[in-house]
């Protein structure tokens, strides 16, 4: 190599007169030695250029992805070249209490958060959110249910609006993880209308909140669908204004009519209700009106099969149709049978009540004074919670006589 750098400089400082008679062979060295510089410069430079930025790579080794969800996210940030701007959001978000989990789990649901510039868009934005209220706990949970709203303006004026209407800043996290949409939803033509709508119906916002947990999408819908839910539960019987209103909303939000029609047929087909029964059940509880078909017929066959109550009894406490076959009605009715079959407890106890109490007081009431006479009662009823129907449950055994009852 020194030989060939000090050729060159022979070559560059011999006279020019000289050099117009220079033979081939001499054009042929300079000629090569010309291509063998560039070569060298060309393969210095190459060595010296960093590696391309491979996404995939950053985002499992930096925001803690797996190899398929780096994939995944890889596919909307291909246009990146370099890892300043993430390695900024990540740093963000780390200064905000986001964990590696976290991190995680937020590039995952909105890898172009990745993109964010922090001094222009995230830092202003979490000034905005601190001037409303919100404490530094509360924003990252914000930023953990949507994390890609977070970053958009219209956030502001949104929380500015729902926080008065749900009433706390936890009751609207709770709607917000049932329905993201809250965020993102047209305030103005959406929200709003059907707030109105159901102020007028009676209901306050305390009420608006409390079915935005069951039915997340409530407001969120086409005002024309939620009108349409007004009118259907004044269909079932339950004027505006009523205390019930919220309920019959409760029923029949996103069922349509046919829906409802097909319900009420199969009610009085499995229970032998006549239409005057279903209108009374209805009324007492509308929520059965969205219990499955399955469910109902099991609960069918037990109160009127097993138990043997009438189908009058039944429309008129359908807060049975509510409780847990497995948990709550089935193990209850085998200890209020086995006490009456063995003369412990008076044959015009109702069933209902004991079905109806907590569970506390069911033990207080039907367990607990019965321990001397049936020293087994309460490992018994214990075994029917987990599944396991003891035998003296299933086969009527001699009347127990003690002086204590």
């Amino acid at each position: 190599m020194l030989l060939l750098q000090e050729h060159i400089l022979f070559i560059s400082f011999r006279p020019r007169a000289a050099t117009t008679h220079l033979s081939f062979p001499h054009r042929c060295i300079f000629s090569n030695t010309r291509f063998a510089t560039t070569a060298i410069a060309a393969a210095v430079a190459a060595s010296a250029s960093p590696a391309p930025f491979a996404v995939e790579d950053y985002l499992v080794a930096s925001c803690h992805l797996t190899p398929k969800q780096a994939v995944k996210a890889s596919k909307v940030l291909s246009h990146l070249k370099s890892p300043s701007r993430p390695e900024a959001v990540i740093a963000f978000l780390s200064d905000l209490g986001l964990s590696h989990a976290d991190v995680a789990a937020v590039v995952v649901y909105d890898p172009l958060l990745l993109c964010s510039e922090v001094d222009k868009t995230l830092v202003p934005r979490l000034a905005e959110l601190r001037d409303i209220g919100l404490s530094p706990s509360q924003i990252v949970r914000l930023v953990l249910v949507d994390p890609a709203r977070f970053r958009r303006p219209t956030i502001i004026s949104k929380l500015q609006y729902y926080l008065p209407l749900f009433g706390s800043f936890e009751t609207l996290l709770q709607a917000l993880k049932n329905n993201s949409y809250l965020l993102s939803s047209d305030l103005e033509n959406v929200v709003k209308p059907n707030v109105a709508l159901l102020r007028e119906c009676g209901l306050d916002d305390c009420d608006i909140a409390k079915l935005c947990i069951p039915v997340p999408r409530l407001l969120t819908t086409n005002p024309e669908r939620v009108q349409a839910m007004v009118a259907r539960a004044e269909d079932v019987g339950v004027p505006r204004g009523s205390a019930m209103f919220r309920h019959a909303l409760l029923a029949v939000a996103f069922l349509s009519e046919e829906k409802i029609a097909a319900k009420v047929e199969f009610l009085k087909k499995t229970f032998g209700w006549s239409d005057a029964e279903v209108a009374i059940a209805v009324a007492k509880l509308l929520v059965v009106l969205r219990n499955s078909q399955d469910r109902l017929l099991r609960m069918s066959e037990f109160l009127m099969s097993e138990v043997g109550l009438e189908p009058e009894y039944i429309a008129r406490r359908p807060a049975m149709l509510t409780y847990s076959l497995e948990a709550r009605l089935r193990p209850r009715y085998y200890v209020v049978k086995f006490l009456k079959e063995n003369g412990l407890l008076r044959h015009d106890r109702s069933y209902y009540t004991a079905a109806q109490v907590s569970e506390k007081v069911f033990l207080e009431k039907y367990i607990h004074p019965y321990k001397k006479a049936v020293p087994c009662l309460a490992e018994d009823y214990a075994a029917t919670l987990r599944g396991k129907v003891p035998t003296r449950f299933i086969l009527q055994e001699p009347k127990i006589v003690s002086k204590s009852i």
